[in-house]
């Protein structure tokens, strides 16, 4: 995907939690399988994809995340290490852009899915970080609250942004967080970004996410991470 491709997917793609019964393509399960191998890879993790696979969103806690049919799902996961959520965060979005663009729909899942059952198809040295629920869904979900730009990021002192910070703030904007609290900021210190996560469990998977927006969005620009 180019960058046009993956700002479209950005805007377009919202949380999803009811799903149609539709089968995934084996062309369209290629297509994600080959970018999880690639990115298991080059960033160490164990993603797993599963398709046609309804246990791990069956039982209670899925009824009370509110999530119906969902039959395809992706595990982020990785042998224990620090910085592990935020690799999963990271690699995760690229997943679930790919997704979006290849017409599927998603959402990511912190607690209302079956641990247990979703632990079984991960090795004995794989620590489980986090689920994103795929498929069809039965609408294309809604847009969350966008926090201003100047809350998610600033310019060490008191410079103008510049436009490859801004557009690197503008896809931030459109990033997933838990309860959409869009809680990582972005410091612009001469060419030096550093990515501050906010509170909470998942604020280090959501920094990752936040970050590869940003990489996208500030792409061309002189800047390199701290």
């Amino acid at each position: 995907m180019d960058r046009p491709e993956l700002l479209t997917a950005m805007a377009a793609r919202h949380a999803v939690r009811h799903y149609l019964d539709t089968p995934i393509p084996p062309a369209v399960r290629a297509e994600l399988d080959a970018a999880i191998a690639r990115l298991n890879d080059t960033s160490g993790l164990a993603m797993r994809s599963l398709y046609d696979e309804p246990e791990g969103f069956s039982g209670a806690m899925a009824h009370y995340g509110n999530f119906r049919g969902v039959r395809n799902y992706l595990l982020l996961a990785g042998p224990e290490r620090p910085g592990l959520a935020t690799a999963c965060g990271h690699a995760g979005e690229q997943i679930v852009l790919l997704a979006q663009h290849l017409g599927l729909n998603t959402c990511w899942v912190g607690l209302t899915y079956n641990k247990r059952k979703a632990r079984a198809h991960l090795g004995p040295d794989e620590a489980l970080v986090l689920a994103v629920a795929l498929g069809y869904g039965a609408d294309g979900g809604k847009p969350h609250r966008r926090k201003p730009l100047d809350e998610l990021g600033h310019v060490e002192g008191g410079r103008d942004a510049p436009a490859w910070f801004r557009a690197g703030l503008e896809a931030v904007a459109l990033a997933p967080s838990g309860l959409n609290r869009q809680g990582t900021t972005f410091t612009l210190a001469g060419e030096v970004v550093r990515a501050d996560p906010g509170r909470g469990t998942y604020a280090p998977i959501d920094r990752g996410i936040a970050m590869y927006h940003f990489e996208v969005g500030a792409d061309g620009g002189p800047w390199r991470w701290d």
